[in-house]
Formats: structure tokens, sequence, C-alpha cells
């Protein structure tokens, strides 16, 4: 009788245990929680965030609006329409180099060979299209392969051959910049064809305000459209996502940026042909970084090499596309270079030029120690080095002076950089 006692007293324990176990268990994610408490939630968040180290892009946007509140302040002309169209399609060559760079720096690597790659593409464009008549467009594909055989050259005597990829790429800025002297010749410059489909780059403009407006459109409602089927998807597996009401009120802010940049364009000569080709690239990398199982290998490698490696991926041929996506971005740039000056010459690529990528790249807030990045920081950091080149020549102050205070914003956001990892170490996120 007293075995049936303890019987059913262990039954009835084990039923109460069961029915305990789901609320021991269940676990909710903390930013479920954070949305659930409306925007208190979310201002403590974000100095959750800001304590550990997790800063993301508000030190630049903030640095790039005290830019452009400053040199506005000392000249009236700077935020005028004609002036910013003019960065605009000044910052595009700069920063499709930057887009390459991007990649390369999440592998926690650099690649010092981008500027001279740039300028061969400008010299094998000019050589082929204006002094041996090639067809224009094919003379185009050619010029951007040679940056991808370069890239492709120097990633794999890094991952094949094992040699730093600082030796291999500075080896390729020396060889590169002889190679373009070469095939320009004695005289040195090439000009290109006015009407030509490379100086069109830079020159055409979209002179319908429709079209300006009709990408802020599409700008935003793809946005939209992404972020709601993203949630769609998150929800079908019990992933935690955004409210409805957090995707609008991002969509608004949205919208009213796109369209106060479509007004800018719209009163001086219409939407630049060289801001949609580059904002085209950026949604395309993005993709690429963040949606496909590639991108994740490159944040993968970046994050640890080894631990890679035993994952499965396959190292070598990671890094050497990696290069070639450099090399490509790097030939894709120095056209846009060719084209806003309309001509192939022997400074091109040079001096201050690759110095000016790798800032962009760092600036906009990718790491310089690999696994952490976008393709959205090219723009940010490009944004503010030709905001600061601009602010500075209409103040008439002369390039020594740019240059410090170019080198001052770098140093700057490497220091930021190496605070917010050590943070984020000390806040057990790294």
């Amino acid at each position: 009788m007293s075995i049936d006692k303890t019987s059913t007293a262990t039954e009835e324990s084990s039923v109460e245990n069961t029915d305990a176990a789901p609320a021991a268990v269940a676990a909710v994610d903390p930013r479920l929680l954070v949305r659930e408490q409306g925007f208190a939630g979310y201002l403590g968040e974000f100095k959750r965030k800001m304590k550990a180290g997790d800063l993301g892009s508000i030190p630049v946007v903030v640095g790039l609006l005290i830019i452009w509140a400053i040199f506005t302040s000392l000249n009236s002309n700077f935020l005028t329409a004609g002036n910013f169209s003019d960065m605009s399609v000044a910052m595009v060559g700069t920063g499709m180099i930057a887009v390459g760079i991007v990649f390369v720096l999440l592998l926690g690597e650099i690649d010092l060979s981008v500027g001279s790659v740039s300028g061969v593409a400008g010299a094998t464009f000019a050589v082929l299209s204006v002094t041996h008549g090639m067809n224009e467009i094919l003379a185009l594909v050619l010029a951007i392969l040679t940056g991808t055989a370069a890239g492709a050259i120097h990633g794999f005597v890094f991952a094949r051959i094992g040699v730093p990829a600082f030796a291999v790429t500075l080896a390729g800025l020396l060889f590169w910049q002889g190679f373009m002297l070469q095939i320009l010749g004695d005289n040195g410059t090439i000009n290109l064809d006015s009407e030509g489909v490379v100086v069109k780059l830079t020159s055409y403009y979209f002179s319908d305000v429709a079209a300006a407006y009709g990408l802020a459109v599409v700008v935003t409602a793809g946005y939209f459209l992404s972020a709601f089927f993203d949630n769609r998807r998150r929800e079908a597996v019990g992933v935690p996502s955004r409210p409805l009401n957090e995707i609008i009120v991002r969509t608004v802010l949205l919208a009213v940026l796109a369209f106060a940049v479509a007004i800018v364009f719209n009163q001086y000569k219409g939407l630049p042909l060289a801001v949609v080709i580059f904002l085209a690239f950026l949604l395309l990398t993005d993709f690429v970084l963040r949606r496909t199982a590639y991108g994740r290998k490159i944040f993968a490698l970046g994050g640890s090499v080894e631990a890679s490696r035993r994952a499965g991926i396959n190292v070598e041929l990671v890094r050497i596309s990696v290069f070639a996506i450099a090399g490509t971005f790097a030939a894709i740039g120095g056209l846009f270079v060719a084209s806003k000056i309309a001509s192939a010459n022997q400074g091109a690529g040079t001096g201050e030029f690759l110095m000016n990528v790798i800032a962009a790249a760092v600036i906009g807030g990718t790491s310089l120690f690999g696994g952490r990045g976008r393709t959205w920081d090219a723009l940010l950091g490009v944004m503010v080095i030709i905001s600061i080149q601009y602010g500075l020549a209409l103040e008439g102050i002369a390039s020594p002076v740019q240059y410090m205070i170019t080198g001052g914003v770098l140093l700057a956001t490497v220091v930021i950089d190496a605070v917010t990892r050590k943070t984020q170490k000390t806040a057990g996120r790294a």
C-alpha cells in the first residue's frame, strides 16, 4: 500500500514538474522586450549599446552633419544645389574603389594597389578606344577585366603562396604604376571623347524632374517591401522581428531624406547618372555581403581564419575572390575618375588618392581589424572626405592643411575603432 502511495506521489510530482518545465525553460528574446516597452525601451537599448561600444554609424553621421554645419556657416555656397550635385558626382570614383576596399578590410587585410590599378584601367580604356580605335563598350569591359585580373593575381600570391597582403599589394602598387606609365607613352596624357561612353558616366544628368523623384519612390518602396517581407519570413519561423509601426517610421525617415536629395538635384541639372550607378552597386554589394553564403564566409574569415577553415570554408578561394573584387571596383572607380577629367594621365591613382580611398572605408565605419563593416560605409566615408575637400577649397585653404585635417579625421576614426573593440571585449560582445 505504501508503494502505491509513493508511486502515486511520484507521478503527481512528475506531472507538476512537466507543467512547470515550459515556464522554467521559456526565454523571451530581449529585442522583443525592448519593442514592447515602446520609446523607453528603445532609449534604454540605445544607452546599453553605447556603453557596450556598439556605436554603428552614429559617429560618422553626427560628424558629417557637424562638418556641413561648419562649412555652411563659413560659406553659404557650400550646400547649394550646384555644389552638392558636384560633390555627389566627385565622390563616385573614390567611393567605388572604397567599396572594394571594404571587402578586403572585412578579411582584416589591406590592398595598397587599388590606386595604381584604377590608373591602369583608365589608361587601358584610353589606349584601346582612342589610340587603337576599339569599340568603346568592348574597351570598357576589357579595362574592368584588367582590374579583375590584377586583383586575382594579388589574391593568388597572398592566399596560395603565403606572402603578406601588405607586401604583395605594395609591390602591385609599384608594378601597375609603372605599367600605366608604359602604356600611356611619352606624352603621358590621352584625352577621351567628350561624347563617349566613359565621359558620359559623370557628365550625363537625367534632366526630367520625374527621374529624381522616381528614384526616391523606388528606393523608399523597395526598402519598405524588403523590410516587410523579411519580417514576414522571420515571423514564420518564430524569429524576433520589427513591429510594423517601426518599419513605417523608418520608411518615412528614408522617404524624407530621399525626396530632400531629389529636390536638391532637380534644382541644378537633375539626377546624375554617376549617382544612380553608385547606388546600384552599393545595393548589390550590400545584398551579397548580408544575404548570401559567400558574404557570410567573408565575415567568418574576418573573425577567425582557423575557425573558418575547420568549418569547411575554402579560405584560399574566398581570399582570391575578395582581392579580385577589390581590383574590379578599383578599375570601375578608375574609369569614373578618368570620366571626371575626360582623360587618362600619369597622375591617375597617385599621390593622396590611395589614402583617401582607404580613409573613406575606415572613416565610414569598416574596422581595420576585420569582421565588421558594410559597403554603405564607403558612401558615408567618402561623403566626409569630399565634404572636407570641397569645404576647404571654398575657403581657399591650401592643400597641405587639407591633408592634415583629413589625416586628423582618419586618426580619430581609427582611435574610435580601437576603443570600440576594447569596450566590446569588456562587455563580452567581441
